[in-house]
């Protein structure tokens, strides 16, 4: 996580407690709007877990803290003014408490399937395939793969490389981008096999790249 200097914050201005724009470190998605005091801040930073000031309650409150759906905080920043932060974070579950994934999504409804972000898409892919994760094997394919392990995940992921380089040396197109889907498919289940996820890899991918 890149560093954030607290003190950048605006508390007088913002009468102690500061606007935190939640946004889905994957896919860009805005999740929720919450409030964060001082010592909210300092929770969240410590734990890495983000953590509001709940104004109903009166109290620091967890996401999560109850549903288990947390928060995982990737990065912080505060606007030009200094009295807005928006917080990159990694969902674990639904963000909204109607169970949807986010805060919004009864404003995204009216977006056609073809108009939404590929990165969103992916990132709701990749969490589907955590959840498989432990299921029974015989509910799903994805289970399945799990059940029987790294080997032939990996297994998996090189017969798919394979099929992609055939498809593309024939010119045929649309095999092209089936047995690509595949690939992308298996590489997902085999970054989650591993305990890792599509940021890892895109954050080498921009390490590289400058």
């Amino acid at each position: 996580m890149s560093s954030f200097d607290v003190s950048q914050i605006n508390w007088e201005k913002v009468d102690g407690l500061i606007p935190a724009i939640i946004q889905n470190s994957s896919s860009g998605q805005v999740l929720m709007l919450g409030y964060m005091d001082q010592a909210a801040l300092n929770k969240t930073l410590d734990s890495k877990l983000v953590t509001f000031f709940s104004r109903t309650k009166q109290r620091l409150w967890t996401k999560g803290e109850s549903s288990g759906n947390h928060l995982s905080l990737k990065s912080i920043a505060v606007d030009c003014d200094n009295d807005t932060l928006l917080i990159q974070a990694e969902p674990k579950g639904p963000t909204c408490h109607t169970g949807t994934e986010s805060c919004f999504d009864q404003q995204q409804d009216s977006i056609t399937e073809n108009n939404h972000s590929s990165l969103l898409f992916l990132s709701q892919l990749e969490q589907l395939l955590k959840a498989r994760k432990g299921s029974d094997p015989k509910s799903s394919y994805t289970a399945s793969l799990f059940e029987r392990g790294t080997k032939r995940i990996s297994q998996k992921v090189g017969e798919e490389g394979v099929e992609v380089a055939l498809a593309a040396t024939s010119g045929d197109k649309p095999e092209l981008i089936c047995e690509s889907a595949d690939l992308i498919y298996h590489l997902l289940v085999l970054l989650q096999d591993q305990d890792l996820c599509l940021d890892d890899v895109i954050a080498k991918l921009k390490e590289r790249h400058q």
